[in-house]
């Protein structure tokens, strides 16, 4: 009774969608594609990446040895498969914490805390000794309005108090990354810098963050209860603590993996990503091990189709060090545009976190419908990869939500540059609603990911259902593009290129030789 009851909300939810808007992507049949890439397929690559982070001290983040033999794993996989591997590498410093640090309040009521329970020393925070007074950020307090994750706290420099100059910064979880926040609060002048979380359900304790390799201050981030109690006081008088930790960061290089299949023109490159790292605290099975298996798997099995290969250059990347601020894709960009390449890139897919336990089909709001733009608005063109998915939703039968595009996943830095994009997600550590929960089914009132970035985010803790529906969707949508004569955006069709019997011009939609 509870499937068919969740058959008929659902069918009746997508039946309510607004028509799709006219498209230039050409309608493309990929159920041979979709029908090899199954279930099975995808959870062998998440028992893989499982067992690596069980042999490498339970996580894959960047720079371990777990990330290695992540990168060694889907390398091998890859060219296996026939396709021209590249590691791709950037600049990624390697963070040690020396020792324990210390965190307490000299003023007006002395106390310390407890390192781990109380707070966690951020990732490529500085070291240093601060002795000073904290200065919350006029829009941090108690709750965060709109529910967990909404708070702008430090997201910008008008958040800093002038008295923020030399003294601790306290902000609020939620909104834009955390590396934006410690940067705003160095470039405000704070001698360091403190994140509290949100005190909803399962967001009281504090979590393991990453601030810019080059802060300069110690960063760190803080229980919830601890915030409040110093937001409190700050609000009526004086609250002084004194911050010490003791770390270190040296140069390194990482590495990004870029697949190319073998054939398929090169002017016209579909860019099919996902983030291979995980977080220092756990496996990353869904987060996202999910998107990386998901993305893998369609390689595989577009490799399998011998008698239908890609008219579009297929790239598939498995971008390193997102967590720690999206800097594999931001620096494979850079690299780019720098080159010329970028002009060559007609879209980009982004999948992360694919198969969340209390999950929520959410799509990218590629044509802002439902979402604010993101800095410097959304390229023409994503609108069109949104409708390609919500087509392919509606034909199933599924019912979607939209989800915000505002370039805090790897497609950030395409969108930036002018590349369309689109992709999926189910959720992370946001609260699912009661509507959520009549659509899709789960517990209202828990995070769609009750394990986001924690140990327990492990090859036990994933949506079957989510994983199987969202890679159909992603296989459907990486060979629509693959396979379509027609470009994403006209904008990206009104360009001169060269080949080898000499110019060329296509103008519209449409390619003319």
């Amino acid at each position: 009774m509870r499937r068919a009851l969740t058959t008929i909300v659902a069918c009746t939810a997508a039946s309510l969608l607004l028509a799709p808007a006219a498209s230039a992507i050409d309608r493309v049949d990929t159920k041979k594609l979709r029908k090899g890439v199954t279930l099975d397929g995808i959870l062998e690559h998440q028992r893989a990446f499982q067992n690596i982070a069980i042999a490498h001290d339970d996580n894959r983040a960047a720079t371990t040895s777990g990330y290695d033999a992540s990168v060694e794993y889907v390398s091998n996989r890859l060219r296996a498969a026939g396709y021209r591997v590249t590691l791709d590498e950037f600049d990624f410093p390697m963070w040690r914490q020396n020792g324990p640090a210390m965190l307490s309040e000299t003023a007006p009521t002395p106390r310390p805390f407890t390192e781990g329970t109380d707070f966690i020393v951020a990732q490529f925070s500085s070291s240093g000794n601060v002795t000073a007074n904290v200065v919350p950020t006029t829009d941090a307090g108690f709750p965060a309005p709109g529910g967990p994750g909404t708070s702008t706290s430090g997201c910008e420099p008008g958040d800093f108090p002038a008295a923020t100059a030399g003294n601790i910064a306290l902000m609020q979880r939620g909104t834009c990354p955390f590396t934006q926040k410690y940067q705003m609060a160095k470039d405000a002048g704070a001698a360091a810098a403190l994140i509290f979380n949100d005190g909803f359900p399962d967001r009281e304790a504090p979590l393991a963050t990453t601030a810019p390799p080059n802060v300069g201050i110690p960063a760190a981030m803080i229980s919830s209860q601890v915030g409040r109690s110093l937001w409190t006081e700050a609000q009526s008088g004086t609250v002084t603590l004194n911050m010490v930790v003791d770390a270190t960061t040296t140069p390194n290089t990482e590495v990004n993996v870029i697949a190319d299949s073998p054939r398929g023109d090169r002017d016209r490159t579909i860019v099919v990503g996902a983030h291979l790292d995980s977080v220092a605290e756990g496996p990353g099975i869904n987060d996202n091990g999910s998107g990386s298996s998901g993305i893998l798997e369609i390689a595989e099995e577009v490799a399998e189709l011998r008698n239908d290969r890609p008219r579009n250059r297929l790239r598939f990347a498995f971008w390193g060090a997102e967590e720690a601020g999206l800097v594999g894709s931001t620096a494979y960009v850079a690299e780019q545009v720098q080159n010329g390449g970028i002009e060559d890139i007609e879209a980009n897919l982004n999948f992360d976190m694919i198969g969340s336990p209390n999950f929520v089909r959410f799509v990218y709001d590629g044509d802002l419908s439902d979402s604010a733009p993101p800095p410097g608005g959304a390229p023409n063109g994503s609108g069109q990869i949104e409708q390609l998915f919500l087509r392919h939703f509606q034909r199933q039968g599924l019912a979607t939500d939209p989800t915000a595009f505002d370039g805090r996943s790897d497609y950030g830095a395409f969108i930036a540059n002018g590349v369309p994009a689109g992709g999926l997600f189910t959720g992370a550590e946001q609260l699912k609603t009661q509507r959520q929960q009549q659509i899709y089914g789960g517990f209202a009132g828990m995070p769609f990911d009750p394990n986001y970035h924690e140990d327990g985010d492990t090859f036990f803790n994933l949506s079957y259902t989510a994983l199987d529906q969202m890679s159909d969707a992603a296989a459907h949508a990486t060979w629509t593009l693959a396979e379509s004569r027609s470009d994403v955006t006209d904008a990206r069709a009104a360009k001169v290129k060269r080949g080898k019997k000499g110019s060329w011009t296509y103008k519209g939609p449409f390619r003319v030789r």
